[in-house]
């Protein structure tokens, strides 16, 4: 069992209420309001802001060249790939660039970004990747059963988010984090330190489903 495997298992319940939120769910089922998925969409746009620089902060947090390269991918896959992701699904309801990038932090976005920029800046380079584990691999988690349980559902007005998460690309790169942090808890991580990232872990699910329920509350 690896160090994700490990931290799932110990934070089973943050990790259920986190994978199979109701937000989750509904994404899925294709029944999700899509005020609710808008306002998400937004959100997460300005949260992939301050993640970019998580990474980058990992960069400096890295002991090797190799851990500044795996930062460095985490960089150029936010900027790249899922910021353009975001404009991308949002042109379709005529929400332009500038009105995204001038939208107004909500309180689960901004408490969810300092964690982690917070968990990296106080800490090492094992706690900044416990922090931003969940978000990494549990969309990676998250895209590949919704798209496996997709043939149900046709025509699902979420299925290009699905599709992304699901795709290649995204597992590729979420397969890369997950055996870039096993390599490093196996290289510092002790059995005095494990407590704190496992507490790491567990606020940063937390944090994950208060961002989900954001989302639903959206309509409220």
């Amino acid at each position: 069992m690896n160090l994700f495997e490990r931290l799932k298992v110990d934070a089973a319940p943050q990790w259920q209420d986190y994978t199979k939120h109701a937000f989750v769910e509904q994404l899925g089922s294709g029944k999700l309001p899509l005020e609710c998925f808008k306002h998400y969409l937004v959100q997460d746009y300005l949260f992939l802001i301050q993640f970019a620089r998580a990474y980058a902060l990992g960069i400096y947090k890295s002991p090797a060249i190799s851990d500044m390269r795996h930062s460095l991918e985490g960089v150029k896959a936010i900027l790249d790939v899922e910021l353009e992701l975001h404009i991308e699904i949002c042109g379709r309801w005529g929400m332009r660039r500038e009105e995204i990038e001038l939208a107004s932090e909500d309180t689960p976005t901004m408490a969810y970004t300092r964690f982690v920029l917070d968990a990296g800046m106080s800490g090492d380079l094992l706690d900044l990747q416990a922090a931003l584990a969940p978000c990494v691999l549990g969309y990676a988690e998250i895209g590949k059963r919704l798209q496996l349980a997709g043939s149900d559902v046709p025509e699902n007005p979420y299925q290009r988010w699905i599709q992304e998460y699901a795709g290649e690309g995204y597992q590729g790169l979420a397969d890369g984090f997950e055996a870039w942090f096993d390599t490093t808890g196996e290289q510092v991580l002790t059995t005095a330190r494990y407590p704190r990232v496992l507490s790491l872990f567990e606020k940063a699910c937390r944090l994950e489903s208060d961002f989900w329920q954001m989302g639903l509350n959206a309509t409220q």
